[in-house]
């Protein structure tokens, strides 16, 4: 059951110099998760990513940190759910599945 985690540096511009809801490819690191009943943490954010793309497959709770544990009360992602998330040097993500 995995958790993709897609990091960036910077956002796509279109032709006007608009900024857009996506990440400048190729990514800086893609990681993938197995997620399970028990709390498990990504590696550590690479220091040039200052956003991440998150898609999991199956109900999620989430939380972020320099050393996270996620639980039934953090941020909640359905199955097929992506999110962007702003992050800082050094944060892990942590996620356990979820109803």
């Amino acid at each position: 059951m995995p958790l993709d985690i897609t990091e960036y540096q910077n956002l796509a511009q279109d032709s006007n110099g608009n900024r857009l809801a996506a990440g400048i490819e190729p990514a800086l690191v893609v990681q993938q998760r197995s997620v399970s009943g028990s709390s498990a943490q990504s590696a550590a954010m690479n220091d040039q990513t200052q956003f991440v793309r998150l898609h999991t497959d199956v109900t999620i709770r989430v939380a972020f940190g320099t050393n996270p544990t996620a639980s039934a009360t953090s941020q909640r992602m359905v199955a097929g759910q992506t999110e962007y998330f702003g992050v800082s040097r050094g944060i892990k993500i942590a996620a356990i599945t979820s109803a």
